[in-house]
């Protein structure tokens, strides 16, 4: 065994890594950029290495920069984690150039793999079932054009190298073919440094079931059983289990057997994952393999009861692997949803701020990863990713789900928009409780799982007043112990007035509707005047959580409050508030629908406004990037480009004006 390795990555995969290491008296190495100087990752390290700039491209993707960091500390190893360099075969062969273990599969395979249509190219000669498509060198677009139209539509361009989702895109007409492979080609060429092209026949109403491999350097080679990720958003996968719901001993027999065969073709050693295509016909066909660890790797573990992060040291170091195929079997269900820094409710742009607050659940079956805390900032250079969220129960796939349901209901986050609550609809929708989902159910069911439009329960209003009074009466005291005349009547927050009662109201938005509560003190407490009319109400903090009496009903709640805003959780039900100051200067409300403002924090990577230009409703007039996401800046209607603020390589602010804009008149 090695006695210490690099981890040539950062967030919750990073600490993952520190805490299988530390387990197994391994000595470990962290390396950061600018923007991750005080990360998780980097204080449970034994060490760290500062590596660069903010940028991926300037820190963690430059391979010599992380081999001169192993070297100056003394790393036997160096273990790349998921995405970065970890399919990477250059950076493969630059560490056994510098004498540094790489814990991974060999160059060779990498990059047999690495290439999706020389991968395709592979398997078929494996007897590997393949989708059918075009996966040749020849990249003119007229070519891919006119393969696309000879396999038939609806059809995938998807990048040759890489994965995640990005430089995907589902065409489903001929006359959106071009302007779709010129985007997924900008951002394969962003994301892998590589623009080529593959097309595949779109797979109407698939399963996504990929299968866990392992392989050693002693010729042994096996399976962990598969994977269902059919649950996603931009082709990218935001909830997994294990094992898949339906799958028969016979398929999954099968299928094992296939991804083993795909691993030996290539002469693969580590872990490694082969996705399938599942069809509702019972046939599957290969897409891709993955030669790293795959994010939704704790699945696997908890039904197999084996650390993946040790079966790769151990591989890496020479050993044999630690099980064979007859050891392993499948215990329980396990189900993982990620949690991340986006607005669902605005087709999933990531979101960036600071983590305000961040709770998570702890209990039987319940494994929360993740790499930040609360008061870490979620920036623009990384994936938004704040969490993994992971139940797991002996008794199968209902219980599992009933965990992760109360799991997610016990999570708190505040600070910035995040998918804690659409991933709550996600687990609970008809479908997916009974298992007969495929990868389009995020589409086809968008508007049973969006945001209800709804206002707030009365209980919800009254605890966000109750938590604002308590937060004045706190910082009063606060206030108090801290000056010269802690007794001062002016110190008091208890609403008195001479020969009166004190009261005042607390006023508060959600969904773009005001509530006003007028709130009366009295000595036991409070009258709100609510919806249902005056109530006696108290509340006082225990043990972190608000006990809260509101007339006949008494009930514990979460609450968490800011100048601006207040956030209450009521068995596990979020609800936000934002808080109107009526002193404050009104805003101007009338501002046009025209306003072509940044609708997140990011880089502009491509201007196609003219200033002066006349332009149609749809129009592409500038392309946005932020965690590795794409945002197209459209014409709101036909009309006129006005100035153009920003030019390709500029960063920009949520909210900036991009493009001025004069409508055409009716």
């Amino acid at each position: 065994m090695f006695d210490r390795i690099l981890i040539a990555n950062r967030g919750e995969i990073a600490c993952r890594i520190v805490r299988t290491a530390r387990r197994l008296g391994v000595g470990t190495v962290a390396v950061h950029s600018d923007a991750d100087a005080g990360a998780l990752h980097v204080r449970q390290a034994d060490r760290a290495v500062r590596i660069g700039p903010a940028p991926a491209a300037e820190s963690y993707l430059v391979g010599e920069r992380i081999i001169e960091a192993a070297q100056r500390t003394g790393a036997q190893a160096i273990h790349p984690g998921y995405g970065f360099l970890s399919e990477n075969a250059g950076f493969a062969e630059a560490c056994a150039a510098a004498g540094i273990v790489f814990i991974g599969p060999p160059a060779d395979a990498i990059r047999a793999m690495g290439s999706k249509s020389a991968a395709k190219a592979l398997m078929e000669k494996a007897n590997v079932p393949v989708v059918p498509g075009y996966h040749g060198d020849r990249q003119e677009p007229d070519v891919l054009a006119a393969q696309a139209d000879q396999i038939g539509y609806p059809v995938l361009i998807k990048a040759s190298a890489g994965g995640g989702g990005k430089g995907m895109r589902r065409v489903d007409r001929a006359e959106d073919f071009a302007a779709a492979l010129e985007s997924a080609q900008r951002e394969a060429a962003g994301a892998f440094g590589d623009d080529r092209m593959l097309i595949e026949k779109f797979v109407e109403s698939p399963r996504h079931i990929e299968i866990q491999v392992f392989a050693d350097r002693h010729g042994n080679a096996l399976h962990l059983f598969e994977r269902d990720c059919s649950i996603q958003r931009r082709h990218q996968k935001v909830v997994e289990e294990a094992p898949a719901p339906g799958m028969t001993e016979a398929r999954r027999a099968g299928m094992g057997a296939a991804a083993v065969d795909a691993a030996k073709a290539v002469g693969y050693e580590g872990a490694g994952t082969v996705e399938f295509i599942a069809g509702a016909d019972g046939a599957f066909h290969f897409m891709e393999m993955n030669t790293r660890l795959q994010v939704e790797h704790p699945v696997t573990e908890m039904i197999t009861g084996q650390d993946l992060v040790e079966w790769q040291l151990r591989v890496a170091a020479g050993e044999p692997l630690p099980a064979a195929q007859d050891d392993l079997s499948i215990t329980g269900h396990a189900i993982e949803v990620r949690l991340y820094a986006e607005d669902p409710d605005r087709d999933f742009l990531p979101r960036t701020g600071t983590l305000k607050r961040l709770r998570f659940p702890e209990g039987n079956g319940i494994r929360c990863d993740t790499g930040v805390r609360e008061g870490d900032a979620v920036g623009v250079h990384y994936d938004p990713m704040i969490a993994k969220l992971i139940a797991w129960s002996p008794d199968g796939r209902s219980a599992a789900l009933r965990r992760l349901d109360r799991a997610l209901a016990g999570t708190e986050i505040v600070g910035l928009e995040n998918n804690r609550d659409y991933l709550q609809r996600i687990i609970g929708h008809s479908a997916f409780i009974e298992g007969t989902f495929d990868t389009g159910f995020v589409e086809t069911f968008a508007d049973a799982i969006a945001a209800p439009d709804a206002p707030p329960a009365e209980t919800a209003l009254a605890c966000a007043a109750l938590a604002i009074e308590l937060d004045r009466q706190e910082k009063a005291a606060a206030a108090a112990s801290a000056s010269t005349e802690p007794w001062s009547p002016w110190h008091l927050v208890n609403g008195w007035r001479l020969n009166d009662t004190g009261r005042h109201d607390i006023r508060l938005a959600s969904g773009g509707t005001e509530h006003v509560v007028p709130v009366a003190y009295q000595d036991a407490g409070y009258v709100l005047d609510l919806p249902s009319g005056p109530t006696v109400c108290s509340v006082e903090t225990s043990g972190g959580r608000l006990r809260m009496q509101i007339g006949d009903l008494r009930i514990v709640a979460g609450a968490h409050v800011d100048d601006d805003s207040v956030t209450v959780w009521i068995d596990g039900r979020r609800t936000p508030f934002e808080r109107i100051d009526p002193l404050a200067a009104v805003a101007d409300l009338e501002e046009a629908d025209d306003r072509l403002v940044a609708p997140m924090s990011g880089k502009v990577i491509r201007v196609m406004a003219e200033a002066g230009a006349a332009v149609e409703a749809g129009e592409p007039l500038l392309v946005l990037e932020a965690m590795k996401m794409e945002q197209t800046i459209v014409a709101p209607g036909d009309g006129t480009v006005g100035a153009v603020h920003y030019n390709a390589g500029d960063q920009v602010e949520e909210g900036a004006q991009l493009v001025d804009f004069e409508r055409k008149e009716a």
